[in-house]
């Protein structure tokens, strides 16, 4: 169960980490223009254009890292406690995230439209699902 449930998260972070990469290269897959897709996928008041695209390469790095972690954290053996402790932060991270998403005071720092539909549709609930994943990989390491 446990491979399956790191394998999971490494494909979801993959994927992040694959359009983050993309757009740290300035294409702006899979929107049609810069704009719009800083709206979708950043969401704050009157954004323009996306952050600066060494960001988007470190969330890429960040997000592949973090997809690794969860394939390593899948075996017992590896990593002592350290590893089990980094999985519980990633954990809470992620939940965090997730959980913020539901706010009014992220809707309020994140008040573009498309940001919003797919924060409460997607960004928030994924990064639920991949909390949930860290906690139960950190917890089978433990039992």
């Amino acid at each position: 169960m446990n491979m399956f449930i790191s394998s999971m998260l490494f494909i979801a972070l993959f994927a992040v980490s694959f359009a983050h990469f993309i757009w740290s290269l300035g294409r702006t897959w899979p929107i049609r223009g810069e704009k719009l897709l800083a709206q979708t996928v950043v969401g704050t008041a009157g954004i323009e254009r996306m952050p600066p695209r060494w960001a988007s390469f470190g969330v890429s790095l960040f997000t592949l890292g973090t997809g690794i972690y969860a394939l390593a954290l899948a075996d017992h053996d590896s990593g002592a406690e350290l590893m089990t402790v980094g999985g519980f932060g990633f954990a809470l991270l992620f939940l965090a995230r997730g959980i913020v998403g539901y706010t009014a005071w992220w809707a309020a720092q994140t008040p573009e439209p498309n940001f919003r539909l797919n924060d409460r549709r997607v960004y928030s609930p994924l990064c639920i699902a991949i909390g949930l994943g860290f906690a139960a990989l950190s917890i089978m390491r433990l039992i």
